[in-house]
């Protein structure tokens, strides 16, 4: 059989069972527990370099590319010595990644931490039983790769199939090499590659790893898991509780989980706060859900933090994908939709949906479509639906609602968009925006003889603005409009944020004569004493109480529905009975009194001109 495909043969095959090595094991050459220890720690920082298992590098392939021509020998590699073998980080002239480390020449570099040189692998009684030699190699050079804290990591090698003798250059040169390789290795640590808290790869690397493995095996299958290790409000709720060293706990614990249990096909990367990507390679690895379940038993061990025990409350994403497919950002993305589902499903674990990773898209797309949205002069308006006094059975104002035209999305319900940008620092624009229009409104329906109250939503995060008030007072003066004539709805949830500050923005709203209303009654913490402290004008039914008020309808809203009536009256609050569809609705809040209805049944969101109209009427 020829050499070439005799090596190939071999270095392609599966990787060898792992067994104990030989006593006499160069790596093992010296005994007792200085040895061991110093093998453990070794072994510990190969580890924390995470370079095992890891996809093929340009930066380290051109590094043995350059070894090859200049020593004019077929096969050169990156080797790194693990516990049983020897992996290939780099390789030229091998088709597979590692061989077993037991007769091995990096083997002995490594124990060494010198230069070996063997001219005939075959009459060295020390390696002519090993792999090598009997798939035909013959000469062989290896130069230690040695870390700054001094342990011996592998070798940079170079390989031929005839006996030959290196000389002094050539010896020379090969630390040369071997120095280049470390210092891509504490390259990519030092400089925006690892993270220095789990001296895990961070996305950076992540994104160069999934680079190369597209440019050396495009088209392989691969399985991203996404490990979440806390939710948001747990992760927020430690930090307030036990401040950031609790989270460096969990994080310095969760890594090292990670180094220890995952094997052969797995490598890990610190892409989030408390988050990490896992890219599993299933034909070294098994499956993914082996790979999973074992991370998962290790991560519900809870982790000491100052003597308190933390519980890590994990989730994984498992997103699929096929190398050259998918970029970094798609991966990362689509693993964590999938851990987004599986916590919101109360699930320890979710696949990725398309379905799902769509809607989460479109959200993304009117986030950030909705800043461009505000500035421009046709994206948004404004509509009114009327409220209608009962007693007096004529419109008394109405509510300004927001409306978004998106150019290739067309109409976008504001039940879909306003939820989401209130969550974000867009909040503030969005508000201004709404404030300005529906006051310039007011003036222009003022301008035709006809004084509209007005009431706009206010959202949770325009309650905490410093300025919001003195902002409000502006819009007022400058417009000359009195503040009796503006009413500003909030959620009861909301509300219920920060009690105090909002009793404090309350009592500047009163003073400044703005009309306050609780919106969304009875669908939030209701408390009594609390509402009776704030002062609002106004609660505003919710829908969800209105809908089976008719005869038809369900008999236990009845009941609870005149409570809620009867109860705000007797605090001195007008009612307002919102998502009235109905005559037969219309005529039990009549019959219980309820101040004012607001639903398609009494009048749809118009256009200004056609409120107009209707409050003239």
């Amino acid at each position: 059989m020829a050499i070439a495909p005799l090596m190939e043969a071999l270095l392609a095959s599966p990787p060898l069972a792992a067994e104990p090595l030989p006593a006499a094991s160069a790596a093992h050459c010296m005994a007792g527990p200085t040895a061991a220890a110093t093998e453990a720690a070794r072994l510990a920082a190969l580890s924390d370099l995470a370079l095992l298992d890891t996809p093929e590098s340009d930066s380290f392939d051109r590094i043995t590319r350059m070894a090859s021509r200049l020593f004019d020998t077929p096969i050169a590699a990156v080797s790194l010595t693990d516990a049983h073998r020897q992996w290939f980080k780099s390789h030229v002239g091998t088709a597979g990644r590692e061989i077993p480390r037991d007769k091995a020449p990096c083997a002995e570099v490594t124990a060494s931490a010198q230069v070996l040189v063997v001219p005939d692998l075959q009459l060295d009684p020390r390696f002519r039983d090993g792999v090598l030699a009997r798939s035909g190699v013959r000469f062989y050079a290896g130069a230690p790769l040695v870390t700054r804290d001094g342990h011996a990591l592998g070798a940079m090698c170079v390989l031929d199939r005839t006996p030959r003798e290196a000389s002094a250059d050539d010896l020379a040169s090969l630390r040369d090499f071997a120095a280049m390789v470390m210092a891509q290795v504490e390259l990519e640590r030092d400089y925006g590659r690892r993270d220095p808290l789990s001296g895990l790869p961070n996305r950076n690397q992540f994104a160069d790893d999934l680079a190369d493995l597209a440019r050396v095996r495009p088209g392989v299958p691969r399985v991203l898991l996404l490990v979440s290790l806390l939710d948001p409000a747990r992760l927020q709720e430690l930090v307030s509780v036990m401040g950031m060293h609790c989270i460096d706990d969990v994080v310095q614990a969760s890594s090292r989980i990670l180094k220890d249990r995952l094997g052969p096909g797995c490598t890990a990367y610190h892409v989030g706060v408390v988050s990490y990507a896992v890219l599993v390679d299933e034909a070294d690895a098994g499956p993914w859900a082996n790979v999973m379940a074992a991370l998962s038993a290790a991560l519900a061990v809870p982790v000491a933090s100052h003597g308190i025990p933390v519980q890590m409350l994990p989730v994984f994403g498992v997103s699929p994908f096929t190398a050259g497919a998918a970029t970094a950002d798609d991966a990362l993305r689509t693993g964590i939709s999938a851990a987004n589902d599986a916590r919101t499903m109360g699930l320890d674990s979710a696949v990725y949906s398309p379905d799902s990773d769509a809607a989460n898209r479109r959200r993304l797309t009117l986030l950030a479509d909705f800043a461009e949205a505000l500035a421009q002069p046709d994206a948004l308006s404004l509509v009114y639906q009327p409220r209608i006094d009962l007693r007096a059975g004529r419109c008394a104002g109405a509510e300004a609602l927001l409306r978004w035209r998106h150019p290739t999305l067309g109409d976008v319900s504001p039940a879909e968009f306003v939820p989401l940008v209130e969550q974000t620092a867009l909040a503030r624009p969005m508000t201004e925006w709404v404030l300005g229009a529906a006051l310039d409104q007011q003036v222009a329906w003022r301008a035709q003889g006809a004084s509209i109250a007005v009431s706009i939503n206010v959202s949770a995060r325009n309650l905490e603005e410093v300025d919001f008030l003195p902002r409000l007072a502006a819009h007022l003066a400058s417009r000359a409009l009195p503040a009796a004539g503006l009413e500003l709805e909030l959620t009861e949830t909301a509300l219920i944020r920060n009690v105090e500050h909002v009793l404090a923005q309350f009592e500047g709203l009163r003073e400044m004569g703005v009309t306050i209303a609780i919106d969304d009654f009875g669908t939030g913490y209701s408390n009594f004493d609390y509402l009776r402290r704030l002062p609002a004008r106004a609660v505003k039914l919710d829908r969800s109480f209105i809908g089976d008020l008719d005869l038809d309808g369900d008999v236990d809203a009845r009941p609870l529905a005149r409570a809620m009536i009867g109860i705000a009256h007797d605090l001195g609050l007008r009612v307002v009975a919102e998502g009235v569809e109905t005559q037969a609705t219309l005529d039990v809040l009549r019959a219980w009194e309820c101040d004012e209805v607001q639903g398609y049944f009494t009048g749809r969101p118009m256009s200004a001109a056609a409120l107009l109209q209707t409050f003239s009427a």
